[in-house]
């Protein structure tokens, strides 16, 4: 009934704000269907992150840029770009990293071919926009059943310039960043942008992080017109990830701000990754088709203790190609665009290595009947690696296929129908000398040789439709679907998994005026088999397939201009995501879950901001969010209560070439969780939220 009531109240909202309508003022998508196109023609819910909130905001880390889009959540517990990222429950799976969610580059994709994401190697501050694309079915996709988040990074052939922007703050946070652009000649551009970050994170132990990036690009404007643009980078990264914390510790985190000799087991966990990269991307128009191939290469190595576990693995390519074609043409007498494709991307991973922890404190516990001694580990002393647990190669391939149609059948009614597949092929050879058990708290031996040959056929496809109610209000519908793969680490926790099936249907309102702009989504999407992560009886992370989840979901977004100075906003998302059937293992037995919420996902998430700017360069920004209750279990037991009015303020000046800004995250210091869960043994979990970091930016543009 609440829903319902909230339907009305928006469409109310909507109709009395476009009594007054005037000239369309229209963001424009350049991705969500792989050509430019008014983000009111797109049948499906995008959200665009500007260059301008970028630089007001000073992104430095994703999950700034989305935290605010309603559908999208993004916290992170390490105050890094390591973020736990989720668009309308997907990505609820992941351990760590990020799980089911495409991220990509300039049409360049940064996910794995199973999935797994990272943003190590991102240099946000080299990114101009950011578009998100929610739920399954976009061609863009690849065995991606969340949705896609493109970065849009400054082009080599845009004019722009140079710039210097050095940042401090506290926790001796520091930042440099510096772009030179320039034309060598009238055919050929370079580019060069240079970043460094630091920060101690000292009101925890176990945070420091560090990353220096250097990026290289040049284009090439050929006589016929065509261009080539080349980028080369390099990232070396270095994140120390902090302890969770039991109940008791959180409550005592919640007292102080900070959060020191915490009881956790694994307290040295990092991760130090150094990554090249490179990729080309072409662009040619013959006639009425205009051919885009892309290629792309990285090498990467990484040094990540985890839990139970150090990971080392130093040799590590990935490469691939997305061979683009756009081709315009007539149907039913009007302009039409049909977008195909062929891509193709390997994950090659030789002798990766596992390790015990070498430096640990133990103590040994006598139980049973007959009675026997077991050496457990309480605590780490250092990262230091010592005997070698496990050795692994891998190959992972996938390559496939994807066309769309994009038309009009009136001038007010228009269509996009799209459909890919995709062949995933897992190749996996592995010895498994110990493991770390974690119901004696102890390694044990392992399986030995191991092998895993699977592969998965991944279809997806969406039909969607826009119509245009008047010039500034278009109305859409679309049911689009799409596999979801396990990965690499869940096969190898469980061979027998099945890929999920996603079906979405939606519908929603968009409306874009000169000084009003609003989207409304619901959608309700059913999900088969979805992958879910469980504990078994000896209390180790599984993976399982669900049986049947249903989401179902509003969300409203609205930004408007009061004066010429004055722009107020604010986004909202109701979520009602449950387990249709599900039975959980809990001690070696199987109990229904059917009918419980999904943990970790709040019913209601809404933000708030108000941004001014005057014409003699002062200008100021307040952002604020509110994350509603949820369950932290899968049991839904107990309750996690949530945050309110965690605030962000901006204040500065502008004027010619200089700019001098201050920032302050988590404004009045509010001390919470940006996690909290439960486990099926009652162990309460709590991983907290940064609290509040201050930094003033001066640019200088030449």
């Amino acid at each position: 009934m609440k829903l319902k009531y909230s339907i009305f109240a928006l469409i109310a909202l909507n109709a009395s704000l476009l009594a007054d309508e005037v000239v369309t003022l229209e963001q424009m998508s350049v991705t969500a269907t792989k050509i430019e196109k008014a983000t009111k023609e797109i049948s499906e819910s995008i959200a665009v992150v500007d260059e301008k909130t970028i630089e007001d905001k000073n992104i430095l880390n994703i999950q700034d840029a989305l935290q605010n889009i309603p559908g999208v959540i993004a916290e992170s517990s390490s105050n890094s770009p390591s973020p736990r990222l989720i668009i309308r429950g997907a990505g609820l799976k992941a351990r760590f990293g990020v799980r089911e969610i495409m991220v990509m580059k300039d049409g360049v994709p940064m996910t794995d071919p199973d999935s797994f994401t990272r943003f190590d190697f991102i240099d946000m501050q080299d990114v101009s926009s950011i578009e998100v694309q929610k739920g399954p079915g976009s061609i863009n996709a690849v065995n991606s059943t969340g949705g896609v988040i493109q970065l849009i990074t400054k082009s080599v052939f845009d004019e722009d310039k140079n710039s210097i922007k050095v940042g401090a703050g506290n926790d001796n946070q520091r930042n440099v960043n510096l772009k030179l652009r320039g034309a060598i000649d009238e055919n050929d551009f370079a580019s060069f942008t240079l970043s460094s970050r630091k920060i101690n994170n000292s009101w925890r132990d176990n945070n420091e992080f560090d990353t220096t990036q250097v990026t290289l690009k040049y284009g090439h404007i050929f006589d016929d017109e065509a261009t080539i643009e080349n980028e080369l980078s390099y990232t070396e990264s270095n994140l120390n990830l902090p302890a969770s914390m039991t109940k008791n510790e959180f409550e005592e985190f919640k007292k102080s701000g900070k959060q020191h000799d915490t009881s956790n087991q694994w307290q040295h966990s990092a991760r130090d990754s150094k990554i090249i990269s490179l990729n080309s991307k072409y662009e040619k128009e013959v006639g009425d088709i205009t051919y885009k191939p892309r290629f792309y290469f990285n090498s990467w190595e990484h040094f990540h203790p985890v839990t139970g576990l150090i990971n080392d693995a130093d040799d590590n390519k990935v490469f691939g190609t997305d061979l683009e074609f756009n081709l315009a043409h007539k149907l039913f007498s009007k302009d039409a665009m049909l977008v195909g494709g062929l891509t193709l991307k390997m994950d090659k991973t030789n002798d990766a290595k596992k390790y015990q922890y070498r430096d640990i404190q133990t103590q040994t516990v006598t139980s049973g009947w007959p009675p026997s001694s077991v050496t457990q580990i309480v605590k780490t002393l250092s990262n230091e690696k010592g005997a070698l647990s496990s050795t692994e190669d891998s190959q992972t391939l996938l390559y496939g296929a994807y066309l769309m149609e994009s038309f009009k059948v009136t001038d007010k009614l228009g269509f996009d129908i799209s459909t890919r597949v995709d062949k995933l092929k897992f190749d996996i050879d592995g010895n498994e000398i110990t493991k770390y058990d974690y119901a004696s708290k102890s390694y044990k031996a392992g399986i030995g040789e191991y092998a895993i040959d699977s592969s998965f056929t991944l279809l997806s496809g969406k039909l969607g439709s826009t119509y245009a109610i008047t010039d500034n209000t278009n109305i859409y519908a679309s049911i689009a679907g799409a596999n979801q793969a396990p990965t690499t680490s869940e096969l190898g926790e469980n061979e027998d998994l099945k890929k999920s099936q996603s079906i979405n249907y939606e519908v929603g309102l968009k409306t874009r005026t000169d000084k009003y702009s609003s989207d409304l989504a619901l959608f309700q999407n059913f999900v088969d088999d979805e992958i879910i992560q469980i504990k078994d009886a000896n209390g180790n992370s599984i993976y399982d397939n669900a049986g049947k989840t249903d989401k179902k979901g509003l969300e409203y977004n609205i930004a408007y201009d009061l004066t010429s100075s004055i722009q107020v906003g604010g986004a909202y998302a109701y979520s009602d995501f449950k387990f249709d059937t599900f039975n959980e293992q809990v001690r070696g037995s199987l109990v229904s879950r059917d009918g419980n919420y999904l943990p970790y996902i709040p019913k209601n998430q809404y933000s708030l901001f108000a941004a001014y700017n005057l014409a003699n360069g002062f200008k100021t920004r307040v952002t604020t969010r509110t994350y509603g209750s949820y369950y932290m279990d899968n049991a839904n037991t107990q309750k996690y209560e949530g945050y309110d009015l965690i605030t962000d303020f901006m204040i500065g000046y502008e004027k010619n070439n200089h700019n001098i800004q201050l920032n302050i995250n988590n404004l009045f210091d509010k001390y919470y969780a940006s996690e909290a869960s439960k486990d099926v043994f009652g162990v309460e979990s709590y991983k907290a939220a940064t609290p509040r970091m201050t930094m003033l930016t001066y640019t200088y543009k030449f």
